[in-house]
């Protein structure tokens, strides 16, 4: 796996900070508006990355955040784009707010954290354990102080780090939002029936 520059990850973990907007626009204006607009980023996106893979256009900034896989491929912001919409339409509120905020913010500390200080790489992927760690515990307390069930939100963390740390041929910008959100709705639906 070819690796970028630590300033490169930063840019590009930046960029998902764009994920609050997410919220705030569904906190403000409800879900419905939110779907809405998500939607339509999308098919801005996916229209720049019809320019740039089938057309060969490359955009100045954007074409050097690229990973080496996404050169070839869709870009990451389209994955975190279909994740964040799956759960909008899906998940409750709290729910994707938490998935949401953990695939911005628990994938970033996992980057960062384990670009930067990582030493143990006990992962075949490359992956550090400092960085897993960085993202289980950012994971763990964006998931207390959404959800207030500790339970859930252990089991909420624990699926975000692992989907993280071991998927690697599915991009984790969409598979965290979806499997986290999965685990954590499916423990409040045993919660309320138990």
């Amino acid at each position: 796996m070819a690796s970028i520059s630590f300033a490169n990850e930063l840019m590009r973990k930046g960029i998902h900070l764009t994920s609050i907007l997410i919220i705030l626009v569904y906190a403000f204006l409800g879900k419905q508006e939110t779907q809405t607009l998500l939607i339509v980023y999308l098919v801005i996106i996916l229209s720049i990355e019809h320019l740039r893979l089938d057309r060969g256009i490359k955009l100045p900034v954007f074409h050097i955040l690229l990973r080496q896989k996404e050169k070839q491929g869709l870009g990451s912001h389209v994955y975190f784009t279909l994740g964040a919409l799956v759960a909008v339409s899906v998940f409750s509120k709290d729910v994707a707010f938490t998935a949401i905020l953990m695939t911005t913010f628990g994938d970033m500390s996992a980057a960062l954290i384990g670009k930067r200080f990582g030493k143990i790489r006990i992962f075949s992927n490359g992956k550090s354990l400092e960085g897993c760690i960085a993202e289980f515990i950012v994971d763990l307390t964006i998931a207390v102080l959404l959800l207030g069930n500790p339970l859930v939100a252990i089991l909420m963390a624990f699926v975000a780090t692992y989907v993280e740390t071991t998927f690697v041929n599915i991009d984790d910008n969409l598979a965290i939002a979806v499997f986290s959100g999965i685990f954590a709705e499916a423990a409040f639906l045993l919660i309320a029936h138990t």
